[in-house]
Order: structure tokens, then C-alpha cells, then sequence
């Protein structure tokens, strides 16, 4: 069997990770525990409290996920790359935990704060148990080499009871080598294909150098390295009906709308909390792009580029705000995912393994160069997740933090509802509930100014 090596984009989050910034992703998943009626095969030894049957389905279930059993190693050739293998020792109980707590959220932040053990498959799920017995958490947490948001969401949705099919990641087949005659033929158009890369990385690196000055940002969204290692987590869920209310007045998407809260509920927090009031061309928001063909199989790794856009907190008027961030985003579209300053993953595919190896940890301490603030969406699908009976009632994706960055923002929509996960640094923001109360406030503000 062919050797699986991480790609250059993998390897890139695989490397940059450090104890005090992991980088791995997550989503708190809230349930309402179904009682002891558990349907299909697993009735007969379901256990009668919902979350302790929770963590005992996701013990059962995980050993027969093929991308959760496979953990990554360095290998000598090329020199720095990984690869992944399966686990021969692979133990559910070294994977799936079941936490007794008063408040699931508050325990989520530690646990987001806690690195994968490399050695193993890099995945964790923490089932929550408060103390209401008629719902419980579980928070599930993917290495960001081992999946983008949406792979995540394809790994996590095989252990949940069945639904109507979501592909999951899948190992790609190793490519044919060529035969020597046609490789030759094709030597024009690979040099062609070549220069085009390069002037590709060139342009970009062109637009990060254009928009690296950090005008207009915060001192709240720094986070000085002293000050870095713990985590704070807070969700929020607002109605997406007031959400497409102001998408069809003010025009737009609904993802504009979603990334001006986020900016209006910075202003509001800041000018909350006592600090100047923001001027200048604001921070630059780092917000992923998923490079996935629609309605292709969701493979396993990254599959990403970005946008960067300036977030307008200097503008005081709500509509305004949207109509800067939709014009912003308009333009990002128009230029693609391939080109422009918030496509800087693209540029993981030019670096030799070995500079990814050596170049980790300079790259991580660039993160603060490169952006200010991570805005994420990951899309879920329009049907209800469930575990053992117990229906899943919110999800709040969590994203990872990297180094100077005091705040991370993640969204996703499910069952009409928006769900905000928002992670930040524990010490640089001790106030994050104040902005999630921010963006409720927000959104009633712009609902008002549209009705």
C-alpha cells in the first residue's frame, strides 16, 4: 500500500502547533437526553442515564470509523514530511471521556485548551454531564491536519445515529505514475503549470504585504505570549429568521450579515468595556474558504483558502457597517479564493517538507502578521443529529487560537437557529460572555433599523 503523506497544508497545522496555541478544532454539541426508549439494536444494553449511554455509543461506534484510528509519524523521505498510518493500538478509552461537571460550558475552555496527544489518533470527544439529567454536551475536538470543518463534521457524523447519508472523508487513491513518453510531452505545459504557481505565490505575498499594516486594531485582540495558554468559551443562538430579515432588506447574504454582527458586537463590547473608541481601517478578519467541490465526497485534511477583510468598527451606524462589509466581501469574490491576501494557505503548498519542519514555529509567531481576528462559518446540513435517541438541540463550532490572537469566531447555522461559538484567551478576555450579550444586542439593533 502506497504511503498516505500529510498534504503541504496539513503538515503546515501539523507543525505550527505549540502546548500553549494547539491547533485543533471543535464543536459543542448541546443535547436533549431522550429517555430509556432507545430505538434500533442498541435498546437491550442501552444504559439508563442519557449521557453515560452517549459516551458508551461513542466508544462503540469510533473503532469502526477507518479516520479515526489513523494517527500521524514522521517518515525519513521526503525529509520533514509526516504520514498517516492506522493505530494498531487504537483504544476507545484513550478517546471518548465522560466528564461530571456543574456547568458543561465553563468546562469546555479548559478542555480547549488541552493539546492532542500526537502519539495517538488526534481526535477527543468529552461527553458533559451537568447537573439537569434531561440534557448533556459533548464536546467533540479534530485536529486541524486531520480535518478541515467540514471533514470534521463528516468524521463526527458517523458516530451519531443513523441519518440520511453524509459522505465522510475518504482516503484518496495514489495517483498512477505516468509513463515516461507522455511525461515528456507534457514537460511544456508542466513548466507553464509551474511558472503559474509561482506567480500565484508571488501575488499573493504581494497582497499580505499590502495589508500586513495592523491599523485600527484593538489592544483587546492581542494577547501577549505571558498571557496565553488558558481558554474561555462561550455559544450564543439567535434566530435566523431576524437574521434573513435584514438580509432581504439590507441586502447581501446571509453570511455578510452574520460577519457585520460580529463587527458591530466588537464595536458595542470595546466602547462596553471602557476602551477608545476604534478608529482607523479596522481589524483584518481572516475568514476560510472550503476549496470542496459542491456535492464531492468530504475527503479527510484541508481543503481551504481564505478572504481577509477589514472589519469597519469605526463606523458607529449598523447599516452602514453591513453595507462596508458586503461590499468587502463583494470584492474578495470577484478577485477568488486563489489570489489576495486571505488566500495565504494556498502558500503552504510551495514550502519543501523540511520547511515546514523547521519553519513551524516561525510561522505560528507570524500568525499576528498575517491577521488580527478568525471568522469561520462551517455549514451543517439541514437534518437533526442524534446519539442513542437524544436529539442534538444546538451546535457551536469552536476554531483554534493562534499565537497573539486573543479571539477566535466561529458560526454555523442548524434548525433555524445560529449558533456563535466564540474561544478566546482566558486571561486577554475575561469578559467573553459580555461579547456574546454584544452580538444579541446587535442583532436586535439592526432588526430594529430594518423593521
Amino acid at each position: 500500500m502506497a504511503t498516505e503523506h500529510l498534504s503541504p497544508l496539513d503538515l503546515a497545522f501539523w507543525r505550527i502547533e505549540s502546548a500553549a496555541h494547539p491547533m485543533h478544532l471543535g464543536a459543542l454539541a448541546v443535547f436533549e437526553a431522550a429517555g430509556q426508549d432507545v430505538p434500533g439494536p442498541d435498546r437491550a444494553a442501552a444504559p439508563t442515564d442519557p449521557a453515560v449511554r452517549a459516551a458508551a455509543l461513542l466508544t462503540a461506534r469510533c473503532s469502526a470509523v477507518p479516520g479515526l484510528r489513523r494517527r500521524i509519524h514522521d517518515v525519513l523521505l521526503p525529509v520533514g514530511a509526516a504520514a498517516w498510518s492506522s493505530d494498531a493500538d487504537f483504544d476507545p478509552a484513550r478517546h471518548v471521556f465522560l466528564v461530571r461537571t456543574p456547568d458543561p460550558e465553563a468546562a469546555a475552555g479548559p478542555l480547549m485548551a488541552r493539546p492532542l496527544d500526537r502519539g495517538r489518533p488526534p481526535w477527543e470527544a468529552h461527553v458533559l454531564a451537568g447537573p439537569d439529567p434531561r440534557s448533556f454536551a459533548v464536546l467533540f475536538k479534530f485536529h486541524h491536519a486531520l480535518a478541515d470543518g467540514l471533514g470534521a463534521l463528516a468524521l463526527a457524523a458517523m458516530l451519531f445515529d443513523e441519518g440520511p447519508p453524509l459522505r465522510g472523508p475518504a482516503r484518496p487513491a495514489p495517483a498512477a505514475r505516468p509513463a515516461a513518453g507522455p511525461a515528456l510531452r507534457s514537460l511544456p505545459g508542466m513548466l507553464a503549470a509551474r511558472v503559474q504557481d509561482v506567480g500565484q505565490a508571488l501575488e499573493i505575498g504581494a497582497s499580505v504585504a499590502r495589508a500586513g499594516l495592523p491599523l485600527g486594531v484593538p489592544a483587546a485582540l492581542t494577547a501577549a505570549p505571558a498571557r496565553t495558554g488558558t481558554r474561555a468559551v462561550a455559544g450564543l443562538a439567535l434566530d435566523l429568521d431576524d437574521v434573513n430579515r435584514i438580509r432581504k432588506v439590507a441586502g447581501g447574504t446571509v453570511n455578510d450579515v452574520l460577519i457585520a454582527l460580529v463587527a458591530g458586537a466588537l464595536r458595542r463590547w470595546l466602547l462596553g468595556r471602557g476602551d477608545p473608541a476604534p478608529e482607523g481601517p479596522g481589524p483584518r478578519a481572516l475568514i476560510p474558504v472550503s476549496r470542496r467541490r459542491p456535492g464531492g465526497a468530504a475527503r479527510g485534511g484541508n481543503r481551504l483558502s481564505g478572504y481577509l477583510l477589514r472589519l469597519p468598527l469605526a463606523e458607529p451606524d449598523p447599516l452602514l457597517r453591513l453595507d462596508r462589509v458586503r461590499l468587502g466581501m463583494d470584492r474578495n469574490k470577484e478577485a477568488g479564493p486563489a489570489r489576495g491576501a486571505g488566500a495565504v494557505a494556498l502558500l503552504a503548498d510551495h514550502v519543501h517538507p523540511l520547511g515546514h519542519r523547521l519553519g513551524g514555529p516561525l510561522v505560528a509567531q507570524a500568525a499576528r502578521m498575517l491577521f488580527d481576528i478568525l471568522v469561520t462559518s462551517v455549514p451543517l446540513p439541514g437534518f437533526t443529529f442524534s446519539l442513542g435517541g437524544s436529539r442534538v438541540r444546538e451546535v457551536y463550532p469552536l476554531a483554534p487560537l493562534a499565537r497573539g490572537h486573543s479571539l477566535a469566531v466561529a458560526v454555523s447555522t442548524y434548525k433555524d437557529t445560529v449558533h456563535y461559538g466564540l474561544v478566546a484567551d482566558a486571561a486577554a478576555v475575561p469578559d467573553l460572555a459580555d461579547l456574546a450579550e454584544a452580538l444579541r444586542a446587535e442583532l436586535d439593533e439592526l432588526v430594529r433599523e430594518v423593521s
